[in-house]
């Protein structure tokens, strides 16, 4: 349906489905091979929470949740990492371009 549509880039790994719904790395992961197999560009959100980056975990959260992707999608061409740092999403804490330039390094 969504090929139908047209449509050519979708999200995966968001926040609020990893928080609401519980969707795992391995789900996230599954789902962006499928629509990498139907022909998609896939934007895959991938951050931490505060408590993970306050105890120092950003590297391993974001790795964790790459390497699941990476576990499912050999062929990267059609994903673009989307740095979303949970943290930062209606807390009143902000994400300054050298903290997110600091986790994109």
């Amino acid at each position: 349906m969504v090929q139908d549509a047209g449509i050519k880039y979708t999200l995966t790994g968001h926040s609020e489905r990893r928080a609401l719904y519980g969707e795992s790395d391995e789900d996230v992961a599954k789902k962006t091979k499928v629509a990498l197999d139907h022909g998609m560009t896939v934007l895959a959100c991938i951050g931490e929470s505060l408590q993970e980056r306050e105890s120092g975990k950003t590297n391993d959260v974001n790795s964790r949740q790459l390497n699941a992707i990476n576990a499912e999608c050999k062929d990267w061409s059609n994903i673009v990492i989307a740095y979303e740092p949970v943290w930062a999403i209606g807390t009143g804490v902000t994400a300054t371009p050298e903290v997110a330039q600091e986790t994109h390094e």
